[in-house]
């Protein structure tokens, strides 16, 4: 872990500061020490990563628990069954993780942060965007993933100089040890189809991208035209995991220019999006054109009972009569009724 790092993490769980207590470093990385917030909150740096979760403050349902283990379990064949996927599709591994990459709009200087890195395959063709300023968090839950990960970029000359810092850290996707708006993009792909809330997930990675950078994620996902031929039942029949669809529904609602994709061979979705800040601007109130007038806002809070098919078509009928919108007469006609009313109310009072 670089001293550096430790300005930008903060408390996952209460967005305080960190303080960092180093215990023993070489020349370029912290290997062992803590982390330490002002309500005595600690995290311990194992092996220069920082875990940056409570165990005793997180729960995993049964699915993620499985996942979790079958990933520390199975850290050191992982990337043969990724070299197998891509020969199965007949795919170039480069051009596809390139392709998806692209989607992020990095810079050389750009702040990134990698979700699930795993064994940082997408956290090398990541890194080689960037340069001098830049930085990337890479994060993880399997220490024995993110191991193999750090040595990857470590063989491809990736963790210092031209290229910037990578960092590592162990925690929980849901909670970010990051404060607001702090990273260019964040990216994410393989473990999305799995996390038990998808929602918080996706809003955590927009919330610690500053409006106007992006946010990518992607799973396995066959697309929707080959789900009823052989080559999609054979997949899915396969793995189920090929039966998620993209999860459009749980994307925060500061998403702007949203989209989705399918790439090596259309068993795989990418979504990516724009951070934007709060709902999309609209007047509601600018009179809508047309025969039955109104806004938005009156249309959506200002219904009444229901009256008769007769009484509608009248109102409708004198509407157009009066040269007036169906809303404009019935605005006024309730008015006019109603103040009638209780104007006589008021007198026999």
């Amino acid at each position: 872990m670089h001293r550096a790092a430790a300005e930008t993490y903060c408390c996952p769980y209460t967005g305080q500061p960190l303080r960092f207590e180093v215990e023993e470093e070489n020349e370029q990385e912290v290997m062992r020490g803590t982390l330490v917030t002002q309500a005595g909150l600690r995290y311990p740096v194992v092996d220069g990563f920082p875990h940056l979760i409570q165990p005793d403050r997180e729960t995993y349902n049964d699915e993620e628990q499985r996942e979790k283990e079958f990933y520390e379990a199975t850290s050191d064949t992982y990337d043969a069954v990724i070299d197998w996927l891509f020969a199965s599709f007949y795919e170039d591994e480069g051009a596809i993780r390139g392709k998806v990459i692209d989607l992020l709009d990095l810079t050389p200087t750009s702040c990134v942060l990698e979700i699930g890195a795993g064994t940082c395959r997408d956290t090398v063709w990541i890194a080689r965007r960037l340069g001098r300023g830049a930085r990337l968090f890479a994060q993880d839950l399997s220490p024995r993933m993110l191991a193999i990960g750090r040595e990857r970029l470590r063989s491809a000359d990736l963790l210092d100089g031209a290229n910037g810092l990578a960092n590592f850290f162990i925690g929980n996707a849901t909670r970010l040890p990051f404060p607001d708006g702090v990273f260019d993009a964040a990216f994410h792909f393989g473990g999305l189809n799995l996390f038990s809330d998808k929602g918080t997930a996706l809003a955590e990675m927009a919330r610690v991208v500053r409006v106007g950078g992006k946010v990518v994620a992607g799973d396995e996902g066959v697309a929707p035209w080959h789900r009823r031929s052989d080559y999609g039942a054979i997949l899915m029949n396969s793995s189920r995991l090929y039966t998620y669809l993209p999860p459009l529904e749980a994307l925060p609602e500061c998403a702007r220019d949203a989209g989705v994709r399918w790439l090596i061979g259309n068993a795989y979705y990418v979504i990516d999006f724009r951070v934007g800040s709060g709902l999309p601007r609209i007047n509601l109130d600018l009179p809508i054109q047309g025969q039955r007038g109104g806004t938005h806002r009156t249309r959506f809070f200002g219904n009444l009972e229901g009256v008769t098919v007769e009484a509608k078509a009248m109102a409708r009928d004198a509407a157009k009569a009066s040269g007036l919108s169906l809303h404009e007469w019935l605005d006024r006609a309730v008015r006019h009724q109603a103040g009638r009313t209780l104007k006589a109310t008021r007198r026999a009072r």
